[in-house]
C-alpha cells in the first residue's frame, strides 16, 4: 500500500473516533451548563431573609462573574460543533484526501481543524491534526497555524478569542436565565413597569396618523365592488404540491358519473331498429304499421282491422 493511502485510512479511523468524543463532550458540557444556570437562578432569586440591600447587590455581583464561565463554556460547545462538522465533512470526502495536494473544497475544514485542534482536550482530533500535518506538509501547517492567507473559518477565529464577554451579553444571560427558571429579576425593572401600567396619569403617547378624507358620494357609485365581495363555497381545496412522481398535479372534484349503455342495452337497440325497417317494407306503401311518424289510418281502415281480429 501507498504510504499517502496508509496515511488516509488512518485519519479515516481518527475522524470517526474525533465524532463520537466530540459528541460525547458536547452532551457533557450541555448537562453541567444546566446545572450551571440553575444555581445562578437561585443568586438572582430574591430572599426574604436578606434584610440587607448590599447583601442582595453582592449576590448579583457574583452572578455576574458567574455568568462567563457559563458564556465560555457555550462558546466551547459551539466551537466543537463546528469541529464536528467540519470532521463529518471530511469523513464523507475522504475520495479527495488521496490527492498530493490539498482539495479547495476541504482546505478551509482541513486548516480550521489544524487552527484550533492544539486548543481543545480532544485527543483524538489533535491526532487529525497530526496526520494532516504530515499529509501535506509543514509549509502548509504553518500557513493554517498563522492564518497567513485567510483560509481559517472566521467563525472559528472568533470562537477562540479570549476576550471577555461585553456587558450587554452578561444581562441579556441573566435576563434570560431570569425568565427560564421564573424568577423575578431585575426587580426594579419589574417594579417600574408594573407602576407605569397601573398609574392614572396621562402619558405622553404618539403621535395620531391624521386619517384620509372619506370619499364622495359620486366617488362611492363609479367605484367597481370587489370580487371577493359575497358568499363563499364551504369547501376549499388545497392544490397538490408537485413531486417527481407528478411534475404537475392538477385538482379532479368527483362529479355524476358518466352512465354509458353496456352490450345488452346496445344489442336491444340494434334489434328494434331492425324490425322498424322490415315492418316499414312489408305494410302498406307510404306507411309504417305501429310506428311513430308513419301515415295515420283513418276510421274505416281501423274498423276493418278490429273485424280481422275477431276471426
Amino acid at each position: 500500500m501507498a504510504p499517502s493511502s496508509s496515511v488516509v485510512a488512518k485519519i479515516k479511523v481518527q475522524l470517526k473516533l474525533s465524532i463520537s468524543r466530540l459528541r460525547m463532550v458536547q452532551q457533557k458540557d450541555t448537562a453541567i451548563a444546566k446545572q450551571q444556570r440553575r444555581a445562578m437562578a437561585q443568586l438572582l432569586e430574591p430572599s426574604s431573609t436578606l434584610l440587607n440591600p448590599s447583601a442582595q447587590q453582592g449576590k448579583e455581583e457574583s452572578a455576574r462573574i458567574r455568568v462567563e464561565n457559563i458564556i465560555h463554556s457555550d462558546i466551547t460547545t459551539e466551537l466543537l460543533e463546528i469541529l464536528e462538522l467540519y470532521c463529518e465533512l471530511l469523513l464523507a470526502r475522504t475520495g479527495l484526501l488521496e490527492a498530493k495536494e490539498c482539495d479547495p473544497g476541504l482546505e478551509e475544514a482541513v486548516k480550521s481543524i489544524i487552527y484550533a485542534a492544539p486548543r481543545t482536550d480532544i485527543k483524538e482530533l489533535q491526532t487529525v491534526r497530526q496526520l494532516l500535518v504530515e499529509k501535506y506538509g509543514k509549509d502548509f501547517a504553518l500557513a493554517a497555524v498563522e492564518n497567513s492567507d485567510g483560509k481559517v473559518a472566521e467563525r472559528v477565529v472568533r470562537k477562540l478569542r479570549v476576550d471577555p464577554p461585553e456587558r450587554a451579553l452578561v444581562q441579556a444571560y441573566l435576563e434570560e436565565i431570569a425568565r427560564t427558571y421564573v424568577v423575578a429579576w431585575p426587580k426594579r425593572q419589574q417594579v417600574r413597569e408594573e407602576e407605569g401600567d397601573d398609574s392614572d396619569e396621562p402619558g405622553e403617547g404618539q403621535a395620531v396618523k391624521v386619517l384620509e378624507t372619506p370619499l364622495a358620494t359620486d366617488e362611492l357609485s363609479k367605484a367597481t365592488p370587489p370580487r371577493d365581495l359575497g358568499p363563499r363555497s364551504p369547501v376549499s381545496v388545497a392544490p397538490p404540491s408537485p413531486s417527481t412522481d407528478n411534475l404537475n398535479p392538477r385538482i379532479r372534484l368527483p362529479g355524476p358519473p358518466e352512465l354509458k349503455p353496456g352490450a345488452k342495452m346496445t344489442g336491444l337497440k340494434k334489434t328494434t331498429a331492425t324490425e322498424a325497417r322490415s315492418e316499414g317494407k312489408e305494410g302498406e306503401p307510404g306507411g309504417r304499421k305501429g310506428l311513430v311518424g308513419g301515415k295515420i289510418p283513418d276510421v274505416d281502415e281501423l274498423a276493418k282491422r278490429f273485424a280481422d281480429l275477431k276471426r
